[in-house]
């Protein structure tokens, strides 16, 4: 067998958590579990402390845990927080593979010589993290990325950095689960020979291996004896895109800074021209002689050009009133971008209907930036709180995650008319007395007239009730209800709710 090279691995404990919380805001101590299949891959201190664990089907963990978050994996989310790290990583040493989002490894032999040993080396690799912010940064050593990898898992918080020395991996690996090769099928087999360790599978004859499993085989054998074949790859650094203007002496007027940044808009529209690139959400970072800081991220349905990333700047600086005193600095950067041969527009669907985008962006520079608004759905239980309200080139996210399970939320199809505030209404049995709904969801009597602002109306059919049961655990803002669909004499749709004896209208289906 080939004898593994040395390898750094720098593993960052229960990454999508971390990358969840830099990215959104996240309360500190709140426990979030993310999953993937309905099954948790990663989750916080906090979570871990009230016994979530890797591994659970989602409503195992929430039976642990009631208020823990649920989050749907994101792998794009993961690696776009993670890139900036591995930079980090590669300002100090060169040569870095991500192995994912997390987790990535570098030849051990030129940092080592570099900073004067192995565990040198992992040193300057976590204080670099550090100073980013990542306080939890695992490090192992050993020969070849596999062993590596583990012997970083098998760290903890008190011993941040484990090595193995040279020739040593197999005894390291020996004790080590089989289910460790990421191949549950080979695991299962091994289990039923009554194999269930690493040292136990090394131990099996090679070819013995290579008859029963083939090629596939024998290389997780390999990796199980401490052979890993593989070296690392470096990955290809991204192009730097990024462009900055720093102003000296700070200006103050925005037609200044726009006809400064007009060549810089241009150099950064060629560099994306170069590689055939084009960019469809543009951030624009603003800082002032003061350190005061303007950051927003604009949309287009189709691609940027100089003129238009020189407008954004124009009107960022015009809606942005903290900005006091003279422009320093301006940053712009490509927030998406894609390939130029493929790109289609993606908010109208047409290029000659750029003149609307257009035609917005300049009622929205007259009216401010809250001028013109466009509907985001978010996610809730109530109708009124999933649909939200975002300027115009803003970036759509909803801060309640639509993808999240909203038990009591209305299926589809959804009514059309929501509205802002719930409207009073009266539904009355034959009567005349109020319908009421019970604790266990029974009725009084069956709904026969429904009275909106004064009027009338003799309900013809009706459905319900469903629930909607929010924090019944919190006393506090508890919250009981009942929807109802009912149809009047008029052909007219609505959804009502009763709520502690009361009655409201919720939408209307038109």
């Amino acid at each position: 067998m080939m004898t593994a090279l040395r390898s750094i691995v720098v593993w960052i404990p229960d990454w999508p958590v971390i990358a969840l919380e830099r990215e959104e805001a996240v309360p500190p101590g709140d426990p979030v579990a993310v999953v993937e299949k309905n099954v948790v891959v990663a989750c916080s201190a906090s979570a871990r402390a009230e016994g979530v664990r890797r591994g659970q089907r989602r409503r195992d963990a929430q039976a642990r845990c009631a208020r823990v978050r649920i989050v749907a994996v994101d792998q794009a989310r993961d690696h776009r927080v993670f890139a900036p790290l591995v930079a980090a990583v590669e300002d100090r040493a060169p040569n870095v593979q991500i192995l994912r989002a997390g987790l990535c490894a570098l030849k051990a032999r030129g940092p080592a010589r570099f900073y004067g040993g192995e565990d040198a080396a992992a040193t300057v690799f976590r204080e670099a993290l550090g100073e980013r912010g990542v306080a939890d940064v695992r490090i192992g050593i050993a020969d070849g990325p596999f062993t590596a990898e583990q012997a970083a898992r098998a760290t903890s918080p008190a011993q941040p950095v484990r090595t193995v020395p040279a020739g040593e991996a197999a005894a390291f690996l020996a004790p080590l689960p089989v289910t460790l090769l990421d191949d549950p099928s080979l695991a299962h087999l091994l289990a039923r020979l009554g194999v269930h360790t690493l040292g136990g599978f090394a131990a099996m004859p090679e070819e013995r291996v290579r008859d029963r499993l083939g090629e596939h085989g024998v290389r997780l054998h390999g990796l199980a004896a401490g052979h890993d074949s593989r070296d690392v790859r470096p990955r290809t650094p991204p192009p730097e895109l990024d462009r900055e203007m720093w102003f000296d002496p700070p200006v103050e007027l925005a037609d200044q800074v726009a006809f400064g940044m007009r060549v810089v808009a241009e150099e950064f529209i060629a560099r994306l021209d170069a590689l055939r690139l084009v960019c469809t959400e543009l951030r624009v970072e603003l800082e002032t002689e003061r350190g005061e800081r303007s950051e927003r991220v604009w949309l287009h349905p189709g691609t940027f050009d100089a003129a238009a990333v020189v407008d954004r700047v124009r009107w960022q600086l015009a809606e942005s009133p903290m900005l006091s005193s003279g422009v320093a600095r301006v940053r712009i950067a490509p927030e998406a971008v894609d390939a130029a041969s493929g790109h289609v527009p993606v908010l109208f669907g047409g290029g000659g209907e750029e003149k609307v985008h257009h035609a917005l962006s300049r009622v929205q520079a007259m009216l401010g930036h809250r001028g013109v608004l466009t509907p985001v759905v978010a996610g809730g239980r109530w109708l009124d709180e999933r649909q939200v309200l975002v300027p115009w080139g803003d970036r759509g996210v909803a801060e309640r995650d639509p993808n999240r399970p909203w038990p009591g939320s209305l299926p589809s199809p959804l009514p059309a008319t929501v509205f802002p505030a719930a409207r009073l209404v009266e539904v009355c049995d034959a009567d005349g007395d109020m319908v009421s709904v019970d604790l266990r969801g029974a009725l009084s009597a069956p709904p026969v007239r429904l009275s909106i602002d004064g009027d009338d109306r003799d309900i013809i059919s009706w459905a319900g009730p469903w629930p909607v049961i929010e924090r019944e655990w919190d006393a506090e803002h508890r919250r009981v209800a009942h929807r109802f669909q009912v149809v009047d004499d008029r052909q007219c749709a609505w959804l009502l709710v009763c709520e502690a004896g009361d009655w409201t209208a919720e939408a209307r289906y038109d």
